[in-house]
């Protein structure tokens, strides 16, 4: 494509997304799916208008919008936010990942696409959607909520997760010919992390200085310059670019200039984040997507199940009553971004496409039901056993919160996730 067609086609993707997008959001639906599915409607894959033919034009600005969306998670990401939740929360973000990849683990290898894909599908159905769970918990005011910390610590202790796994993943995407070349990739991804955690802890006193400038535009160009040479360095060392993005971001969230940073990320991480997820929309195929409906819904059925599960034992757990322990369950429902990033680095690795269009279909699925749901949240509770949680009285917590003079963003002003 000549430069002229390139910016068209990358104006019309922005566009085309927030479109969607837009009209979305009027029914309440989150932007991530239908940034997705605004790229298959788009995409080489799908009669009428195709805005790119080839989807690995956009290939370098799709992961930047990686690297920002990995950044970002990493900066809003608190090592003291674990350590300060206690045994209880421990407990129940561990039950949760126990429950959800464990049962995504046994999906995979029921599905028989292979041992590499399953170990891929157990991450895809496993892990929730820190960015769809936050801005849930923002516009409708529930970050003030007894249950939200609850909720926050199981994203918190599934973003510790995420690390370690894709650390333990790169092997599997690598296609390691012998043990000792998947145990030295491990173990260069297991140093990595453990030096940038070290770092991030203890360490951070570099980086801060690095970025102590007054001016805005020199600020964005040295935490931009940061993240994009870590996420280099990382997949130059063998271990996912997602990696070393979401590990500057830990270290950069340790240090004086977090807030700063934060701030002045957001648009890069939108902007960027919209065209990762309609470049992931332009590889679907519609048709495969629709070859493996049936794993989609059973893995939409399971992921409901588990989710319901865990949320109420967790709720249980704290001594919440049913409302909340609803509230729970529903609000980790959703999956999107991270799902997304592994349908993505599965391509890459040549494992079964099918895994790519599963992933898609399962984000669009959930991320459209688990909205709906969270909304409902005190009516479901209604169908859970007095036995498990006691009945609630008094008005919802939500219903407290939105009469509340403080507006909903900057209630979440404070919060870590």
């Amino acid at each position: 494509m000549h430069t002229a067609e390139i910016l068209l086609a990358l104006g019309g993707a922005f566009l085309a997304a927030g479109i969607l997008a837009r009209l979305g959001a009027k029914i309440g639906l989150p932007t991530i799916p239908l940034f997705i599915l605004a790229g298959v409607l788009l995409g080489p894959h799908t009669p009428g208008l195709a805005l790119v033919s080839d989807p690995s034009e956009f290939k370098l600005l799709s992961t930047l919008g990686l690297v920002f969306l990995l950044f970002y998670l990493g900066l809003e990401f608190h090592l003291d936010d674990l350590v300060n939740g206690g045994r209880r929360l421990l407990i129940a973000g561990v039950g949760y990942l126990v429950l959800n990849i464990g049962g995504g683990l046994a999906f995979g290898f029921a599905l028989g696409w292979g041992t590499r894909e399953a170990l891929v599908l157990a991450g895809i159905v496993g892990i929730s959607s820190s960015a769809i769970v936050s801005k849930l918990l923002i516009e409708l005011g529930r970050l003030r909520n007894p249950e939200s910390r609850l909720i926050l610590g199981i994203i918190v202790v599934e973003d510790v997760f995420l690390a370690f796994y894709l650390a333990a993943l790169q092997p599997v995407l690598g296609d390691a010919s012998s043990f000792w070349a998947a145990a030295g990739q491990f173990g260069v991804a297991f140093l990595f992390l453990v030096v940038l955690f070290g770092l991030a802890r203890w360490g951070s006193r570099l980086v801060s200085r690095l970025l102590d400038v007054r001016a805005d535009e020199l600020l964005v160009v040295m935490f931009v310059g940061l993240a994009v040479v870590a996420a280099g360095a990382a997949e130059e060392l063998g271990v996912s670019d997602a990696i070393g993005a979401f590990m500057i971001g830990l270290v950069i969230g340790s240090t004086p200039h977090a807030s700063r940073v934060t701030r002045l990320v957001h648009p890069l991480r939108d902007a960027f984040a919209a065209l990762f997820f309609f470049t992931f929309g332009l590889t679907i195929d519609p048709g495969d997507v629709v070859s493996v409906a049936v794993p989609i819904v059973i893995a939409v059925v399971l992921t409901i199940v588990l989710n319901l599960v865990a949320g109420l034992g967790a709720a249980r757990l704290y001594g919440y009553d049913r409302r909340a322990g609803t509230n729970v369950a529903v609000t980790v429902l959703t999956r999107g971004e991270f799902s997304i990033v592994l349908g993505t680095l599965a391509l890459g690795a040549g494992l079964d496409p099918r895994v790519a269009a599963f992933a898609a279909g399962y984000v669009l699925v959930l991320a459209i039901i688990g909205p709906l749901a969270v909304v409902r949240t005190e009516w479901l509770s209604r169908f859970v056993p007095a036995r498990l949680l006691p009945v609630p009285t008094g008005p919802a917590p939500d219903e407290v919160e939105s009469s509340s003079s403080e507006a909903p963003e900057e209630a979440g002003a404070g919060v870590a996730r």
